[in-house]
This record gives structure tokens, C-alpha cells and sequence, in this order.
């Protein structure tokens, strides 16, 4: 029999270390935390030991969850912050001249999700990193910078070098 447990009950029985109740939590969310991570993360393996890392880190931190959020939304700053740890390890962001044009970036209607994600997986790590977090996860370029220890500026350049280049790569996935 499958129980739906409220997210009030899984954290109460993850603070007291019920492991069938930390199973129900890790497969409720690991699917979209997953996604998460891939976004930001150049492979599977990196996408992987950020959300391993990051569900260690929400068992060990589950007391000091206070419900002044949703728990999934607790728990994806937890694996955005673990993703982002990973990818400074491996891969720096470059500083870009900074660029604050304000040209509208027009989408073919025909994009399809898959040849996004496609497009978004080839991006540079920084312009990916900041597409990711802005255009998709909805942060602000203020809280961005903050994540990534760089300038609002070099967000607000990254992100438009980044729709640029996604524009161009989906016009030659198109061709």
C-alpha cells in the first residue's frame, strides 16, 4: 500500500532518522533535483554527486528546516548550491567584458524542448551556469552573482551572450 505522506510528516520522520520516510523524500524529489543539477552540471556523473551531495546535506541539515518555505523549494537551494560547488571545481567562470545591451532576443516558434536542453548542455559552463539559474530556476542577477562570486554585470553579459549563442546553435540545429 503506497502512503502520500504530507511534506510535514517526511520532515518530522526524517528528523527522527525514519530511512523508509528519507526514501520517501529522496524519491519524491530526486527527479527534479536531478534535472536541476544536469543543467547546470557538464555530465551525468558531476549531475549525480551534486544531488548525492546535496540529499547527504538535506538529512544532516533537516532539523534547521523551519517551514518558512515549500521543502522542495529548501531543497533545491541546497542542490543548486552543491551543483555550483561542483562546477567551480571543475570548470572556472570567466569574466566577460561586461555588455548591457537591451536587444530583444527573438525565438523561432517551432523550438522544440529537447533541441534546447540540447542547446543549453553545449553552452560554456559560465553562460550555462547563469542561463540556467536566471531563465530557468528564475533567480534574480543579483542573487545569481551571489551563488556564482561574480559581478551583477557579468551576469546580466553572460546571460545575453548565452541567448545569443543559444540562438545560433538552434539555427543551425534548424538547418
Amino acid at each position: 500500500m503506497l502512503i502520500n505522506y504530507t511534506d510535514i510528516e517526511l520532515v518530522e520522520g526524517c528528523k527522527e532518522n525514519n530511512r523508509n520516510l528519507q526514501k520517501v523524500l529522496y524519491d519524491r524529489y530526486k527527479d527534479a533535483m536531478f534535472t536541476i543539477c544536469k543543467r547546470i552540471l557538464p555530465d551525468d556523473d558531476l549531475a549525480c554527486d551534486a544531488l548525492q551531495e546535496g540529499f547527504v546535506e538535506v538529512f544532516r541539515s533537516i532539523k534547521s528546516f523551519r517551514l518558512e518555505s515549500t521543502l522542495g523549494a529548501w531543497i533545491k537551494v541546497i542542490v543548486i548550491r552543491k551543483a555550483l560547488h561542483l562546477a567551480k571545481r571543475y570548470t572556472p567562470i570567466v569574466e566577460l567584458e561586461e555588455h548591457h545591451e537591451q536587444e530583444a532576443i527573438h525565438w523561432d516558434s517551432s523550438l522544440t524542448g529537447k533541441a534546447l536542453n540540447r542547446a543549453i548542455e553545449n553552452l560554456p559552463t559560465g553562460y550555462r551556469k547563469v542561463f540556467v539559474l536566471i531563465e530557468v530556476e528564475g533567480y534574480s542577477h543579483r542573487e545569481t552573482a551571489a551563488m556564482l562570486g561574480i559581478s551583477e554585470g557579468t551576469s546580466k553579459s553572460q546571460l545575453y551572450h548565452s541567448k545569443r549563442l543559444l540562438q545560433q546553435q538552434l539555427a543551425t540545429l534548424k538547418n
